[in-house]
């Protein structure tokens, strides 16, 4: 995408709102993308790795507001554009990796909600997915044998074709069962048989909670429990490849609640699900598959109730002797993220002017000295050093470009030096600032 373009209307709105609201918007990055290029490099060595059948693992930690989830959904994007499938999803108190009343499970369930492409990025696409992976077959049987739609022989082309991916994946955990479902499919899709392709999506989306209703419905014996449902991502990596994918990325944000959950033995079995599926990654137990998990630094670290608190976790996570604060190895399974320093903030703020004008159709008032101005101060705050977050910033330059339009009299410098802003002109521009920041000029 050419970035340097105009950004349409409706991409600008959601961005803006996205923003305002402190969420990160799920279109339009490439026109707020700032900073993260050795970030974003280590991650795209990954994607390398999962489309030659490799498989990674990585956490991204940060505080709240850093930038995890903004770097989380700039991969997912990029590796839709690369071919890939994307499945994300946030946990929450009723959402955990693994659990005793379907916390797994729903996990799971959102997972499979959420799976996106680059022709439907917005989540919902596994039926998309499995009516292209026929169509597809189809296409290719016609092209090699010349025959027609509607021929007997086609017919039987087709379902060898089908049996040869389904027999691919009877061979792996679960396989046979998810190879049936499939094929069970295909044959619905010939048949026009709508109701049977609502029962397969049903099951593959984890709905059923009784084996004997999905016995009833489908004549499998078996349903997505709590215990294995990640089973069946590794299943669903491997059918997207078959069906023509790069690969599959799933994205688990906000590992924090785990870290909440107060039962210190059900935080373990979470911990033990992390274990299950590194291991699996890095030992090539799992193929085509990439996972990124976000975290707050405490619920990473903390040995008391963090991931480090379980101890294979820690042994495997925990940096080395010579990584430190500015010097880190982005090729470790952990990736701390650094903050944006004051320039490239100003840069994603010139970004925002930009949009906001687009959005709202008018004229841009605030001027790269005034955008400098206001980063000068908001980086003079007491802590500001270690503490300021990106998404502080934007919720305040946001702010200051909604009064500005909305009160066209008002000046920019007028807001900066009000009392409310906590500092004066005067106060930035003397020698008195924190960090050495009044050098930075533009």
């Amino acid at each position: 995408m050419d970035v340097n373009r105009k950004i349409p209307k409706r991409i600008a709105s959601i961005v803006m709102n996205s923003l305002k609201g402190g969420v990160v918007p799920r279109i339009g990055l490439p026109y707020i993308t700032v900073g993260r290029k050795n970030e974003i490099e280590a991650l795209l060595h990954d994607v390398e790795m999962i489309k030659d059948g490799g498989a990674s693992f990585r956490f991204i930690v940060g505080r709240y507001g850093s930038g995890k989830s903004f770097l989380i959904q700039s991969i997912r994007n990029y590796v839709m554009d690369q071919g890939f499938i994307v499945a994300d999803a946030d946990l929450s108190p009723e959402r955990r990796l693994q659990g005793t009343r379907g916390q797994g499970l729903a996990t799971y369930r959102e997972l499979i909600a959420n799976l996106s492409t680059k022709t439907k990025p917005e989540g919902g696409a596994l039926a998309l997915v499995l009516d292209r992976w026929i169509s597809q077959i189809q296409s290719e049987a016609v092209t090699q044998s010349g025959l027609k739609v509607g021929d007997i022989a086609l017919s039987r082309l087709v379902d060898q074709k089908i049996y040869e991916v389904t027999s691919q994946m009877s061979e792996l955990v679960h396989g046979f069962e998810f190879a049936s479902l499939l094929s069970r499919y295909y044959h619905a899709y010939l048949q026009g048989d709508d109701e049977t392709k609502a029962l397969v999506l049903k099951w593959f989306r984890g709905e059923y909670s009784l084996k004997r209703e999905a016995k009833n419905e489908l004549g499998v014996n078996i349903i997505i429990t709590d215990d294995d449902w990640y089973e069946y991502i590794k299943l669903f990596a491997s059918f997207f490849t078959l069906a023509g994918y790069a690969g599959m990325m799933i994205m688990i944000d906000e590992l924090v609640n785990i870290y909440k959950i107060p039962n210190a033995i059900t935080r373990q079995y979470n911990y033990e699900k992390i274990l299950m599926m590194y291991n699996d990654t890095l030992q090539g137990k799992a193929k085509h598959l990439g996972i990124i998990m976000g975290a707050t630094p405490q619920a990473l670290e903390d040995k008391r109730r963090g991931v480090y608190s379980y101890e294979a976790l820690r042994s495997r996570l925990a940096e080395g002797k010579f990584a430190k604060e500015g010097v880190r190895d982005l090729l470790a399974p952990v990736i701390h993220l650094e903050p944006l320093n004051p320039e490239e903030m100003l840069v994603l703020c010139e970004k925002l002017a930009d949009i906001h004008a687009t959005m709202y159709r008018y004229d841009k008032k605030v001027t790269t000295d005034d955008i400098a101005l206001f980063i000068q101060i908001e980086y003079q705050r007491i802590g500001a050093s270690s503490n300021i977050t990106p998404r502080e910033v934007i919720r305040d330059f946001i702010e200051l470009l909604d009064i500005l339009y909305q009160h066209p009299d008002m000046k920019v410098k007028d807001l900066l030096n009000s009392e409310e802003f906590n500092y004066h002109e005067s106060d930035v521009l003397s020698n008195k600032t924190n960090d050495g920041f009044a050098e930075f000029t533009i």
